[in-house]
């Protein structure tokens, strides 16, 4: 065995997920040894859509997922995914090939330590034979314990040592639950005993802390929010009012703007959660619960920051908060019923051949099992199936955007895919993103996924065409293409939709044996420009 036979098979001892990738020679060693230890390898068309799959699959899986690069390049070409990943604070562990340390006029030298650290990543490298393990487990129990993006170089030369004995592997347990000071328990109860109308808002800390926060929003009248990554924590509850920020409905965003108090669980209370601090009353006090001290008003001045687990304050705070109806009246549980996007009446745009962005996905709401798991692209169109695609948990939303790149959303989907085979996988991307991405529809097919792709198709980058309505428009703007016959190429069903009618053949296609992805080309009326892209802009 050498040191990249032992690197692999200390990875899958140590229980990594399931690992993705393109192998080059490179990898090719400790990719095969990852797969002979029993970790499943997906090989992907492109560096970047194995990034976007092995961060989706950490996400949706809860298990650390593997990235396998060649060295150079192959890093290069996985950059937007990593640093996605990275600021999102994915557990995942980039495994990457690098140049031998005398290597010093290779084509394939960068530094890709630097590069890594550049990008918001953890830096570490296997040294040699005699640290292989443990340089591999520190890069692992980094990922897992502190929630990070974990790039570990493998020099060729050190790849092709000879391996020691393989030692015995440590377990390594996930993230320790922080308990928060009992002041600071004390102080939040006080606050929720004061409020007469309190809001949470969930983030991506609070995932996996439905019940303990349900059960203090129930004691104290709380109304329930999320940031879009925790999308659908709250799903069925009657006083949630789904997402905070940019994708909230009037009546959401008018009673978070009704609150005297504002509590945010494992959430950064960030420009786009709180519509640019539109959301937030002047009059309103904040809370901000995380586990990390840093993130503790980073985005905005907080009146108590407490520094702690989602779950474990909640339950610490339940224990000793009064019971009070506050925001939980009749009145408000009725509104809130009445007001979810579904239930909005718009204008229907549709007509000359294009379909209203808001009736293909209302449409499409109604039509697709309440069983799914929905991944979003970025770029004008984001808000539509954000808003209107129900989905039934936190682990039914796969949300992508902390880079804001467009392109990152098949790779997504993928991942998210094989996390949750159980339900089924809906992308919602434009056709900017979708032709950046296009090479992964070859992977989809491999793997057989019932993957549902809705491309809102408006031949465009559309955020840009509505931000610089007044200029020359022709760098923005391309030909029509036909993405269903494209996808029929590939090996996908593929539909055309321009009118509501046009969405039947999806009855058709869910019926069958879903052995294939379905693309489903919308060619979207123009909405006049997103309401929450148009709001960004404007800031």
């Amino acid at each position: 065995m050498n040191v990249a036979e032992l690197v692999g098979r200390t990875l899958a001892g140590l229980g990594a997920g399931t690992a993705f990738g393109v192998v080059g020679s490179g990898n090719f060693a400790v990719t095969n040894a990852l797969r002979a230890g029993g970790v499943r390898f997906v090989a992907a068309r492109h560096e970047g859509g194995a990034a976007s799959m092995a961060d989706a699959y950490a996400r949706m899986s809860g298990q650390v997922s593997v990235l396998s690069l060649h060295q150079g390049c192959g890093l290069t070409n996985a950059v937007t995914g990593i640093t996605e990943a990275a600021k999102s604070r994915t557990p995942m562990l980039v495994l990457t090939a690098d140049s031998a340390g005398a290597s010093v006029r290779s084509n394939f030298r960068i530094d890709q330590d630097g590069l890594a650290a550049a990008v918001g990543a953890v830096p570490e490298r296997v040294h040699s034979a005699g640290s292989a393990v443990a340089d591999t487990v520190r890069a692992f129990r980094t990922a897992r314990q502190q929630r990070r993006t974990v790039v570990l170089n493998l020099p060729l030369d050190v790849q092709a040592e000879p391996a020691p004995s393989p030692a015995e592997l440590p377990d390594i347990p996930g993230p320790a639950p922080v308990r928060p000071d009992a002041a600071a328990v004390a102080a939040v109860a006080n606050l929720l005993a004061a409020a007469e109308r309190p809001v949470f808002i969930a983030g991506r800390g609070a995932r996996g802390s439905r019940e303990p926060l349900r059960e203090l929003a129930s004691r104290c009248g709380a109304l329930l929010a999320t940031s879009a990554v925790a999308h659908g924590l709250f799903h069925d509850d009657p006083f949630a009012l789904g997402i905070s920020g940019g994708f909230a409905s009037p009546v959401a965003a008018e009673l978070i703007v009704g609150a005297d108090l504002v509590v945010g669980w494992g959430c950064a209370l960030n420009t786009w959660t709180t519509r640019h601090g539109k959301l937030l009353s002047p009059h309103a006090k904040l809370v901000q619960v995380d586990v990390e001290q840093a993130a503790l008003g980073a985005h905005r001045p907080v009146g108590l920051g407490v520094v702690g687990d989602v779950g474990a304050t909640a339950a610490d705070v339940l224990a000793v908060a009064p019971a009070r109806e506050g925001y939980r009246t009749g009145e408000v549980a009725a509104r809130i019923a009445a007001g979810r996007w579904n239930d909005v009446e718009h204008e229907d745009l549709s007509g000359d051949g294009r379909i209203d962005p808001r009736t293909l996905s209302r449409l499409l709401d109604e039509l697709l099992p309440a069983e799914r798991i929905v991944s979003i692209d970025s770029g004008n169109f984001m808000g539509y199936p954000s808003a209107y695609l129900s989905v039934p948990d936190e682990h039914g939303f796969c949300f992508t955007q902390a880079f804001q790149s467009i392109g990152l959303g098949l790779g997504t989907a993928i991942g998210a895919a094989l996390a949750r085979p159980d339900r089924l996988p809906v992308l919602g991307t434009g056709d900017g993103g979708f032709h950046m991405a296009l090479s992964e529809l070859d992977t989809a097919v491999r793997l057989g996924l019932p993957l549902v792709v809705v491309v809102y198709n408006d031949a465009a980058y559309g955020a840009e065409v509505h931000h610089f309505g007044d200029a020359d428009l022709t760098t923005v703007r391309f030909p029509d293409s036909d993405l269903a016959a494209i996808a029929r190429g590939f090996g996908c069903a593929g539909l055309t939709v321009r009118t509501a009618a046009d969405l039947e053949p999806v009855r058709e296609w869910l019926a069958g044996p879903r052995t294939a992805p379905l693309v489903i080309d919308a060619k979207i009326a123009d909405d006049g420009g997103s309401w929450w892209l148009a709001e960004a802009f404007r800031h």
